[in-house]
């Protein structure tokens, strides 16, 4: 790296809005979206989709309810051609999509373009050329009006050949590309030499598309961009404005929303935010940001896990388990805090305590997206609890009480941490079984019977204690208390039953109960035990015996 990069690098220049409103606006609508996965996603893959591969990733944008789609560069190869032929021939566009596509200012490009879409229903075609000084500069070697007539060229190259698509719904798109490095005054300049051209009217709107093709600046620059030109521009009631941002510093999400703020109309982008270097926006975080605020945003993206395993099939491109909403690991909590917080909060939304979702951690109910709340909390030696509790309540309907949870908590965290990785909620429901269901040493229950009359209990049982058999009686006010006098009259040390719970784990006439009790012992030390039963008597019972063999 330099010692002083401002010897490299310069500081963007902000763009002339002393008197910007966006800073104050909220978003209270969704955009109209297009997906751009098919051609711009695609071209930045190293192996691009075959056309199998582009048909289903297209029929997946259109359950998604993508209205809009980019589906290629038809100019660009047979493929790309073949593709667009494919969806047009065999009916594969849906009424209510409009399927785009991407061509150069070049003659010889439309024309093939042209050709791609014969007989389609509706269709927008997106003529770009670079504006910023290096692509002039560098690229080109033409001034900003030899830019201009590129632009204006392509637009009457388009123009005069509409007639050629009868009976087809043709929308007219226009990018500056490199808008973002592009002084906001040419930009608008050419933009309006290509509305002469296409005469956009407020009833037959014309799309800009004014890309953040490379980040070169804050997003907040960006937002002061997208306002100077819907402020500045000729004719803006005429213009669909939309966004087109990239993600080199890491802030395309954050472009975008400004850019809505800022008054833009339309977003293009990829799911998951493939694309060139470091990808396009992400529709989904996007869309689904709007939706945590009350916004639907008009796409259906409530089996997100699916729609990741498509795009993942098709393009080759992971998504990271770190990625906004779509990540396996985002609704996952392994902090013990973080798993107390969030296992509290699902319990107060499940009461009904709340009407609007407010659970910490949680942006939104990952129910809402298909995913289960199993995969909200997962257990490894960083965690507590709460997750232990949670996972053994969701899974296996087992509801520790408060300070049984904090007894096993510890217990489980020294087990997990030996083994150095993560555990299922299985693994959990066997530590917690050998610990305290399948302690039966010293003792162990054989039989137990016990008769009440008016409030008391006589208890007849027999229990193996070090492998020597007994058979012991009791009395007490019930079942539970005739049997720890029993116990009391084989010599074991006193000790009282300090809490009681049981609940059934599972429904119908062979359902097991379970039962908690917490014994103290006459130097005041506590333990739980656990025992599991068909019948709850019995669970109880050994219950008490669970806890003192631990005691």
């Amino acid at each position: 790296m330099q010692t002083d990069p401002s010897q490299k690098y310069r500081p963007f220049p902000p763009v002339p809005l002393s008197d910007r409103r966006w800073p104050g606006r909220t978003l209270t609508h969704a955009p109209s979206w297009c997906s751009v996965d098919l051609r711009d996603g695609n071209q930045a893959l190293a192996v691009p989709m075959n056309v199998a591969q582009k048909l289903e990733l297209f029929q997946a944008l259109v359950r998604c309810g993508f209205q809009e789609i980019e589906v290629g560069f038809p100019s660009a190869s047979n493929t790309e051609f073949a593709f667009n032929r494919l969806l047009i021939e065999k009916g594969h566009i849906p009424d209510n999509v409009t399927v785009q596509v991407l061509v150069q200012a070049r003659e010889d490009l439309i024309e093939r373009t042209f050709q791609s879409l014969a007989g389609a229903r509706r269709v927008i075609i997106h003529l770009y050329n670079s504006t910023s000084p290096a692509q002039r500069r560098v690229v080109f070697g033409k001034s900003r009006e030899e830019i201009k007539a590129i632009a204006v060229q392509g637009a009457r190259w388009i123009q005069e050949r509409l007639h050629r698509l009868p009976g087809t719904d043709v929308r007219l798109q226009y990018s500056p590309e490199s808008f973002s490095a592009t002084e906001v005054e040419f930009a608008r300049e050419i933009s309006e030499a290509v509305m002469d051209v296409w005469r956009p009217t407020p009833e037959r709107r014309m799309i800009l598309n004014l890309p953040d093709t490379v980040e070169v600046a804050m997003p907040n620059v960006y937002a002061d961009q997208i306002e100077w030109m819907c402020r500045n521009l000729r004719d803006r009631e005429a213009l669909i404005v939309s966004l087109h941002t990239h993600n080199d510093r890491g802030t395309g999400v954050a472009a975008t929303e400004l850019g809505l703020l800022a008054g833009a109309d339309r977003v293009e982008g990829c799911l998951f935010g493939n694309g060139e270097r470091t990808g396009n926006l992400d529709l989904v975080t996007v869309a689904l940001n709007l939706y945590m605020h009350g916004i639907h945003p008009g796409l259906n993206l409530s089996d997100l896990d699916g729609i990741r395993r498509i795009y993942t099939r098709c393009t080759g491109m992971g998504v990271p388990p770190r990625h906004p909403y779509a990540g396996e690991l985002v609704f996952t909590a392994f902090s013990g805090s973080h798993q107390d917080a969030i296992k509290k909060g699902l319990a107060e939304w499940a009461s009904g305590g709340r009407t609007h979702w407010d659970v910490p951690y949680l942006t939104i109910d990952p129910a809402d997206i298909g995913r289960e709340y199993s995969e909200v909390i997962r257990v490894n030696s960083q965690s507590g609890k709460g997750g232990v509790a949670f996972l053994l309540e969701d899974k296996f309907r087992i509801e520790l009480p408060k300070d049984l949870q904090r007894e096993f908590g510890p217990i489980a965290n020294d087990l997990v941490d030996a083994l150095g990785r993560e555990v299922s909620a299985e693994e959990l429901r066997d530590m917690f079984w050998k610990e305290y269901v399948e302690r039966t040493t010293p003792w162990r229950l054989v039989h137990f019977h016990a008769d009440g009359v008016d409030g008391v209990f006589d208890c007849r049982c027999t229990v193996v204690r070090d492998g020597q058999e007994l058979s012991l009686t009791g009395r007490g006010n019930g079942p539970i208390a005739a049997f720890v006098h029993a116990l009391a009259g084989a010599g074991v040390p006193k000790f009282e039953v300090a809490d009681f719970r049981q609940h059934a784990l599972e429904t119908g006439e062979e359902a097991s109960a379970i039962a908690y009790i917490q014994v103290q012992g006459a130097d005041g030390r506590k333990r739980w035990g656990v025992g599991v039963d068909t019948h709850i008597e019995l669970a109880s019972i050994q219950a008490v015996l669970s806890a003192l063999n631990r005691l």
